[in-house]
């Protein structure tokens, strides 16, 4: 794997974000963004599938409307975690339907904002150490609304790269990112 394959993958999925927020219709947006990664984990040198030539595709749930909010970036008291070797500091908290999540930012060189979720289903439904929603140093960003609330839509969860191949190390949702509820959206496990 070398330095300029890396730099392809993150600018195909930084543009695939791109379209994800610039699309009007949500369903349609994760439809593209279900076949993207598909294809991505599928060709692409990069991908986190030790066989690409087994892989048969993700198993991503049907999109439901229901499993989408907005919600502001409240302040929240200081907080400071390492994860796999990476500082994250709380950059607040997220009020949702389903429960409150914290919301981190990268310390090191870049930024960025980290939104992890572990639920009630995680290691029966989806990968047991949780999944992402936001991870913007890697160019996962769902956007904002006009109003500066961040777009929560779990249906575009999907497992760290570690959930596909243990060679990996990943930051894992911390006890600030668990919700008490199944979330049946997503990426499952396969």
């Amino acid at each position: 794997m070398s330095a300029l394959e890396l730099l392809d993958w993150r600018r195909q999925v930084f543009a695939l974000y791109e379209g994800v927020r610039a699309e009007l219709y949500p369903h349609v947006a994760h439809a593209g963004w279900a076949a993207v990664r598909d294809r991505l984990f599928a060709e692409h040198p990069q991908s986190p599938v030790p066989d690409r030539q087994q892989f048969t595709g993700l198993v991503v749930a049907d999109y439901d409307p229901a499993w989408r909010t907005t919600a502001r970036l409240e302040p929240a008291a200081p907080q400071r975690i390492d994860v796999a070797g990476t500082a994250f500091h709380r950059a607040g908290f997220l009020r949702t339907p389903w429960g409150q999540l914290d919301a981190w930012s990268l310390a090191s060189y870049g930024g960025g904002l980290w939104i992890p979720v572990r639920d009630a289903g995680s290691g029966t439904v989806s990968y047991g150490g949780g999944r992402y929603l936001y991870d913007t140093v890697k160019g996962a960003d769902l956007g904002t609304t006009l109003d500066d609330e961040l777009v929560l839509d779990l249906n575009f969860l999907y497992a760290p790269s570690c959930a596909h191949d243990p060679r990996w190390s990943c930051p894992l949702a911390p006890e600030g990112n668990v919700l008490d509820v199944v979330v049946p959206v997503g990426e499952l496990r396969g």
